[in-house]
């Protein structure tokens, strides 16, 4: 793999205090985030925020994704208190617009979306104003699960490709690039005004014509917002990185995806899922509600 980090991934060693405050709020209520379980280099700018992506149905992942630091293994039964901690820990952040992830949880028949729409549901009743993302799991490709989701009407349905699909049997050797392809269209299909978007890894040994075909798939399921940032290699023991993607092509990426039709790409190096997503939502929400 490529050698030490380049210059461009330098960032401010964020304040303890904070850190050491947001972790305790998230232990006392008994709540994971995918900033700590994933080891997300933005950890330290989003709690100096007062933010985070909340992790849910549990912390330990039922697939053996090779490019995935969570957990992996055989999960703790739901936590039912799980959803009222959450919606604690948003109000004592003052959140106004939450994202929320999942551990993929094969175990359990409806692949978590119960939870997933209990959770939603919670936080709609409790404030009005506030806007729920949600990035989930493939269930599967259960069609019943993902109604579930949908019909709790949260305002943004995520769910990352995260490579193209040469690279799944190495990347994601228990996922399925059409499922998760098909899993984005039926989202709209189910509901035409909710907002859809997608996340991708680059460095793991795309091409670009590769990348660029599967932003056009994107496209082509009516997919509203695109994230994509560069993958960094938790441990010697998962994917290796093949290649640094420098930032002026992450900015070609960016152009191109507004060119073919996104609402809004967030594309550089250290961009995740949950970049700006409060942002890209409004972006997004202002087009749904005046339409072009």
């Amino acid at each position: 793999m490529p050698g030490r980090l380049p210059p461009w991934f330098k960032k401010k060693i964020p304040d303890p205090g904070m850190l050491v405050g947001m972790k305790a709020l998230f232990d006392g209520l008994s709540l994971h985030t995918i900033c700590e379980s994933a080891l997300c280099p933005n950890l330290g700018d989003c709690f100096h925020r007062s933010t985070a992506t909340f992790l849910i149905l549990g912390n330990i992942c039922t697939r053996n994704c090779t490019f995935c630091v969570v957990e992996k293994g055989i999960p703790l039964p739901l936590d039912e208190k799980e959803p009222e901690h959450l919606a604690e820990a948003v109000v004592k952040m003052g959140l106004r617009h939450v994202v929320i992830t999942s551990v993929t949880r094969d175990d359990l028949p409806d692949g978590g979306a119960a939870h997933f729409a209990r959770t939603i549901a919670l936080l709609k009743k409790m404030n009005n104003g506030l806007s729920v993302e949600v990035l989930i799991p493939d269930f599967s490709g259960s069609l019943d699960s993902l109604k579930t989701v949908v019909n709790a009407h949260p305002d943004v349905l995520n769910h990352n490709m995260e490579t193209v699909p040469r690279l799944y049997t190495e990347v994601r050797p228990k996922a399925n690039f059409q499922h998760s392809l098909r899993l984005l269209k039926q989202a709209k299909e189910l509901n035409s005004s909710l907002i859809t978007k997608s996340g991708v890894m680059v460095g793991l040994g795309e091409t670009r014509d590769e990348l660029v075909q599967m932003m056009a798939d994107l496209r082509a399921v009516d997919c509203d917002l695109l994230t994509i940032g560069q993958y960094l290699q938790p441990s010697p023991f998962h994917h290796p990185v093949v290649r640094y993607v420098p930032p002026g092509e992450f900015l070609e990426y960016e152009r191109l995806g507004r060119a073919m039709g996104f609402v809004d790409v967030a594309s550089a190096p250290l961009v995740r899922s949950s970049f700006n997503a409060e942002r890209l939502y409004e972006e997004a929400r202002m087009k749904v509600e005046r339409p072009c």
